[in-house]
C-alpha cells in the first residue's frame, strides 16, 4: 500500500515530521520505505485494518491524535427498494447498496481526489469507479460500482460451485472453477464477488445512474481467488485480510459527500441487508497477566489508556474490540498492542535463570545423535505445531499459523512428512530422526523429550545394500540387539493414506530419551578432530537424471585406480555417483562394476545434450584407462 505523506497528515492532530512518522510506523511494526512524500506500506496480514489512511490514523492515534478531516452526507436517505437475494449469507452476512442518480457535468476532480491519481500514479477509469477507489484509498472499504441501467431483474448473491467462463471489466475471460462467491441476474454472472466486476455491468464515463455495492465478505471465500485467476484486485487484497463489518453505511455516505464536490445529484437511495446479529467481542481485563506476558509492570491507569486511544472500549471489566481488528482474541494479542506502543527497545531483557543440571542428559542425547549418525540416519528438526488435535493437545492463543494451533504430542506426522519431502524430490534411501521435547495436558502441563525414527527406501548407496530394503528387521537389528528387552516398538505406516505412488515400506519407532539404554551406543565413539562441518546445500526443486553403467575391468590392477576416479568425481550438475553392483569373474579376468550417476540442477531442467556432455568429460579419464571399458558405449 501507498500513501501520501500529507494525506495521513490530514488525519492526524499533531503534524509530525516524515523522519518522526517513519520511526513510529516502525516501532508499531509496519515495515516500509520512503521515496519523497510517498510511503510505500509492507503491512502483515494480520492487519488488513490499516490499509488505508483511516486505518493507519487510528494507529497512531496514540502517539499523534486523530482527527477526520473528511466530511460524510449526514441527511436522511430514502429507503431503496431493490430486488436483491442473498442465497450464502454465511459467506456475506451484511451487504449494502447506495443508489446514485447524477445531472450535469462533472467539475475538475478536488485536490484531495485528483492528487490521488496524478502524485501516487493510480489509472483514472471514470467518474464512479475513481470515486470508488479513492475510498478504498481513504477508508479501507472496497466498493464496487454497476452501471444500474444494466440491472433490470433480480441481483442474486451466491457462494457455490461454478463452471463457466466470465469477462471481467478489464476485457479478460477467465473460466471460474471450484467454489466462487459470485453476483447473478438471470443466472449470468456479472461479477466475481471481492475480487473483480464484469464487463457487461461496468460503470463508463457515460454512466448517468450507478448502483454502489458496499459488502462484508468472509476472508476464507475470497481468499486465494486473485491468485487462481491472475487477477490483480486491491478489493481482494483488503477482503482476504478482512474488512470492518459495520463500516458499510458511513462507507456510502462518504461516497454521496465526494460525488456532491464534483456534480449534482438528482437522487439517491440505500439499502442493507443484514443477516446476522454482530455479536460485541469481548476480552476480559487481566493486567497481572498481560504484565507477565512482557516482563513489566505497567499501571492499570496507563494500560487502559492505551488501549482506549486503540480504539478497545472499557466495559466494566472487560474490553470490547473495535469491530475492524480481527486480530485481538486474547490477552497475548492485548499484550503485544502494549509492547508495540511502549517500543519492544523500552522493555529491558531479563537473563533467563537455567539450573545446571541437565549435563548427564544432554550427554546422553549428544551419545545417541552420534550412534545414530554413524548408522547413517539425519537428524531433522521441526517446528511443534501441528494441525492435529487430540485429547492431551495443548491449544495456542496465537498461533503463528492458524492451520497449525496446538502443540504435537507425537513426532510422528512431522516425520512423515519429512519423509514425503524426501521422496518427492527423488530420494530412494530415506533415514531420519528427531529429538524434540513434547508437551501435553492432562490434569497438568507434561513435557516429554522423545527420539522417533523413520525408514524406508534402500538400505544405502552402496553394491552391499543396493537391492536391500529398509524394514523391520534392519530397524530392529539396529536397536533392540543386545537389549535385554526390546526398548524400541517398531511399527509400520500404512501408505494408503499418503498422496504418493511410491510402494516402499515406511517403519517407525518413538521412545522416552530416558528409557534409551546406555550400552545401545556404549561401542561408539567420537574423534572430535575428524567432525567436518556441513556446509548448507540448497535442496533444488527440478527433477534428477539418472544414468547407470557398468564398467568392465580387465587389468586388475587398473582396479584401484577406477574406484579413485570414481569417488573424486566432480560437476555442478552431478549430485551423486556411487557403485550399486559389483561383480568378479575369475575365469575370463574381469571385474563388472556398476555405478550410478544422478544429475541434478538447481537452477533449472536438465537437457538431454547437457546431460550427455557432462557425462562424456566425467568419463574420459576412465575411459583413457587401459583395459577399462563400457561395453556398447
Amino acid at each position: 500500500m501507498k500513501f501520501l505523506y500529507k494525506d495521513l497528515l490530514n488525519f492526524l492532530s499533531e503534524k509530525p515530521s516524515k523522519e518522526l512518522l517513519s520511526e513510529k510506523l516502525f516501532q508499531l511494526g509496519h515495515e516500509h520505505e520512503i521515496a519523497g512524500d510517498i510511503f510505500d506500506m509492507e503491512l502483515t496480514p494480520n492487519r488488513g485494518d490499516c490499509l488505508s489512511l483511516n486505518g493507519l490514523a487510528r494507529d497512531l492515534n496514540i502517539f499523534f491524535g486523530k482527527v477526520q478531516p473528511y466530511k460524510i452526507f449526514e441527511g436522511d436517505i430514502l429507503p431503496l427498494d431493490f430486488n436483491f437475494k442473498n442465497l450464502s449469507t454465511d459467506a456475506c452476512p451484511k451487504i449494502s447498496f447506495l443508489e446514485i442518480e447524477i445531472e450535469g457535468a462533472v467539475a475538475a476532480y478536488k485536490h484531495y481526489l485528483e492528487n490521488y491519481f496524478s502524485l501516487l500514479g493510480n489509472n483514472k477509469v471514470n467518474f464512479f469507479t475513481d470515486v470508488s477507489n479513492y475510498i478504498s484509498y481513504e477508508l479501507g472499504q472496497p466498493t464496487h460500482c454497476f452501471d444500474a441501467n444494466t440491472i433490470n431483474n433480480q441481483l442474486t448473491f451466491e457462494s457455490k460451485i461454478c463452471k463457466e467462463s466470465f469477462k471481467t471489466l478489464l476485457d479478460s475471460d477467465i473460466n471460474l472453477e471450484g467454489k466462487n462467491c459470485i453476483f447473478t441476474v438471470d443466472n449470468k454472472i456479472i461479477s466475481l464477488a471481492g475480487v473483480m466486476g464484469g464487463k457487461s455491468t461496468a460503470c463508463s464515463s457515460q454512466t448517468r445512474k450507478a448502483l454502489i455495492e458496499c459488502a462484508y465478505f468472509k476472508p476464507e471465500e475470497i481468499i486465494s481467488k486473485s491468485i487462481k485467476y491472475n487477477l490483480v484486485s486491491d478489493a481482494a487484497h483488503k477482503f482476504e485480510r478482512g474488512v470492518d463489518i459495520q463500516a458499510q453505511e458511513k462507507v456510502l455516505r462518504r461516497f454521496i459527500a465526494i460525488v456532491q464536490d464534483h456534480v449534482a445529484i438528482k437522487n439517491f437511495k440505500i439499502q442493507t441487508f443484514d443477516d446476522t446479529e454482530i455479536e460485541q467481542s469481548r476480552i476480559p481485563i487481566d493486567l497481572e497477566r498481560v504484565n507477565k506476558i512482557l516482563g513489566i509492570d505497567i499501571e492499570k491507569e496507563q494500560y487502559l489508556m492505551i488501549l482506549n486511544k486503540l480504539g478497545f472500549e472499557i466495559n466494566n471489566n472487560e474490553l470490547n474490540k473495535p469491530s475492524y481488528r480481527h486480530d485481538i482474541s486474547s490477552q497475548n494479542d492485548l499484550a503485544e498492542e502494549i509492547a508495540r506502543v511502549l517500543g519492544y527497545d523500552s522493555i529491558k531483557s531479563k537473563p533467563l535463570e537455567i539450573k545446571n543440571n541437565l549435563n548427564e542428559n544432554i550427554n546422553h542425547i549428544y551419545k545417541v545423535k552420534n550412534f545414530l549418525v554413524q548408522n547413517g540416519f539425519s537428524e531433522v528438526v521441526n517446528f511443534p505445531f501441528t494441525s492435529i488435535k487430540d485429547k492431551k493437545s495443548i491449544t495456542i492463543d496465537n498461533p503463528l499459523d492458524s492451520n497449525k494451533g496446538h502443540l504435537r504430542t507425537s513426532l510422528k506426522s512431522s516425520l512423515l512428512e519429512n519423509l514425503q519431502y524426501n521422496e518427492r524430490r527423488q530420494n530412494d534411501s530415506i533415514k531420519l530422526f528427531e529429538i524434540s521435547d513434547l508437551y501435553s495436558r492432562a490434569d497438568q502441563i507434561n513435557q516429554e523429550r522423545k527420539l522417533g525414527l523413520i525408514i524406508s527406501g534402500r538400505r544405502g548407496h552402496n553394491y552391499a545394500d543396493f537391492s536391500k530394503k529398509l524394514d523391520f528387521n534392519y530397524l530392529n537389528q539396529i536397536l533392540n540387539e543386545g537389549a535385554n528387552q526390546n526398548i524400541f516398538t517398531i511399527e509400520e505406516i500404512s501408505r494408503a493414506d499418503l498422496k504418493t505412488k511410491k510402494k516402499d515400506k515406511i517403519f517407525y519407532t518413538e521412545v522416552l530419551i530416558e528409557n534409551i539404554p546406555a550400552d545401545i551406543y556404549k561401542d561408539y565413539k567420537l574423534n572430535e578432530e575428524q567432525i567436518n562441518f556441513i556446509k548448507y546445500q540448497p535442496v533444488s526443486e527440478f527433477p534428477s537424471s539418472v544414468r547407470d553403467f557398468s564398467f568392465s575391468i580387465t587389468d586388475f590392477k587398473k582396479y584401484n585406480m577406477v574406484l579413485s576416479l570414481i569417488s573424486n568425481l566432480d560437476d555442478d550438475i552431478l549430485k551423486h555417483a556411487y557403485i550399486f553392483d559389483f561383480y568378479e569373474n575369475k575365469k575370463i579376468k574381469e571385474i563388472k562394476v556398476g555405478v550410478r550417476f544422478i544429475f541434478q540442477s538447481v537452477l533449472c531442467t536438465l537437457s538431454e545434450e547437457e546431460i550427455q556432455k557432462t557425462i562424456q568429460r566425467l568419463l574420459k579419464p576412465i575411459l583413457d584407462l587401459e583395459g577399462v571399458s563400457v561395453p556398447g558405449l
